[in-house]
């Protein structure tokens, strides 16, 4: 059934005060959380990490991976959160980008495919923390403005009114991996001026971009984005490029369970990827000691996450754009400020609520028109535990016109047989996929149309409807797959 309005409301005030002094009376949080967010008495920084078509799987913290190479991650998660079911809304760059700062959905956003423009009217979490005396720093792959030059936009600069509220310190790309390679490139500073690089890894090359930003003087707290493109393939070279040498050290490595099976393009690409990993993790590494070393990381909130997720072409002939594990799910580790002390925390998140999280953390008001919920009651509160909703709505693009719940127990896919994936969404969806999470994992096994789950299918058709009217879309006809004899 669909969340009350006082449900919603409950998610998004949540208790600052429980996260971050767990040991307070249980009065005055419960005073707190009446109140809404109380600003902290010293605002945190925050840092947000992307890393592209991360799996995550490939966090050796998760420990299913025994061939990956992820100490820096690994500590992050010893010392922080691992929100270890977290889901991405959807399963492609740019429209993933949209929701994670929008805390809307892929067509709310007015990005619901590669190319498109992000909406200017929506808040961003940019523009929030801005409003709330922050400066928005954006280094790396943006990937939400106007892409197409014909149309007037562009693979490399990006407009000022294009930047989603990141009004200060800003060297990106709109499509990182159309204007570089793993070892030259450009990217476009804040006036769009040319910045280059050659002869230098890129997730290096970006990396010194972010210390030499880390290491100014701050005169304000300070939102930034390290975005980069690894593990993401090199869109030219059709595969993910290791840095020089590594590749070799992962030959024969750990193969997921949930690609042994199936025919596709890991048998060659997976030791870059790896070794994509590895410099991610360094990466990672070396920021957190940057901001030790300028004794920022005691007020820092640091977030490592990534849009969507790899199941290198064993799935559909893309990388990504499906309902399955290997798409959705993505990293997330939180660190600093109201996220310390290690906790694994198993209820299922999406990307769209890291931005009302972080701006409860910041102690910033969440905009009535977001979406998500902020996740910080379930660090500490075992009645927000037992009430989360524990369900995401999925929107796909580009593979098809689809549409998915994920919960705990299931994956329910419905798509728009006649093909047309030239509209954000269908009036007619048919049943296309059900796997279940805890039956088989690897989700090897469709489900669909079998007479002996035709019960859990209608329950979860009337999830998905009520999630779908959440998302402000008119409710669609939903036919029923067909009977197996």
């Amino acid at each position: 059934m669909a969340e009350s309005k006082e449900s919603r409301r409950s998610f998004l005030k949540g208790s600052v005060a429980a996260a971050v002094a767990a040991a307070a009376p249980a009065a005055a949080a419960a005073a707190q959380s009446k109140a809404g967010p109380a600003k902290p008495t010293t605002p945190p920084n925050i840092v947000l990490y992307i890393s592209d078509q991360f799996r995550w799987d490939f966090v050796g913290a998760n420990r299913l991976n025994t061939s990956t190479r992820t100490p820096n991650l690994d500590a992050l998660a010893a010392r922080g959160k691992n929100f270890s079911q977290t889901v991405t809304n959807q399963p492609l760059c740019s429209p993933a980008r949209a929701v994670l700062f929008t805390s809307r959905y892929a067509t709310e956003t007015g990005v619901w495919h590669i190319g498109m423009e992000l909406d200017k009217s929506l808040p961003t979490l940019a523009s929030e923390l801005r409003k709330a005396g922050y400066t928005a720093n954006y280094i790396g792959k943006w990937h939400l403005a106007l892409e197409n030059p014909a149309e007037g936009g562009s693979y490399g600069p990006v407009k000022a009114e294009d930047r989603g509220g990141f009004l200060d310190f800003w060297e990106g790309a709109n499509a990182l991996e159309h204007t570089s390679h793993p070892y030259s490139g450009t990217i476009w500073d804040r006036d769009n001026n040319p910045i280059t690089y050659k002869d230098e890894y890129r997730v290096d090359f970006l990396t010194d971009r972010a210390a030499l930003f880390l290491r100014q003087k701050q005169e304000k707290p300070f939102f930034l984005v390290i975005s980069q493109l690894e593990p993401h393939q090199q869109n030219d070279m059709h595969q993910p490029i290791a840095p020089n040498g590594a590749a070799a050290r992962f030959a024969n490595s750990a193969v997921a369970e949930d690609m042994r099976a199936l025919p596709g393009t890991w048998q060659a690409q997976l030791p870059d990827y790896y070794g994509c990993i590895e410099s991610i993790d360094a990466s990672v590494g070396r920021v957190r000691s940057i901001l030790e070393e300028e004794k920022l990381a005691d007020n820092t909130i640091f977030v490592f996450l990534s849009d969507h997720g790899c199941h290198f072409m064993t799935r559909n002939q893309e990388y990504k754009r499906s309902t399955h594990n290997s798409s959705l799910r993505v990293p997330l580790l939180i660190d600093g400020p109201g996220f310390r002390g290690a906790q694994q925390v198993p209820e299922l998140v999406g990307l769209i609520d890291v931005a009302p999280t972080l701006l409860e953390a910041a102690g910033v008001a969440v905009p009535p028109s977001w979406k998500g919920h902020s996740v910080l009651p379930l660090l500490n509160d075992p009645a927000a535990r037992e009430s989360w909703p524990n369900r995401q709505l999925i929107q796909i693009s580009e593979s098809m016109t689809g549409r998915a719940i994920r919960t705990p127990d299931w994956t329910y896919c419905v798509a728009d047989v006649t093909g047309n994936t030239k509209q954000p969404a269908a009036t007619t969806y048919t049943e296309y996929q059900i796997y279940s999470q805890r039956d088989d994992p690897n989700e090897l096994v469709n489900l669909a149309g079998r007479h002996e789950y035709r019960a859990q299918a209608a329950e979860l058709r009337s999830q998905l409807k009520d999630l779908l009217a959440e998302a402000g879309e008119p409710e669609p006809e939903i036919v029923p797959a067909p009977l197996y004899p």
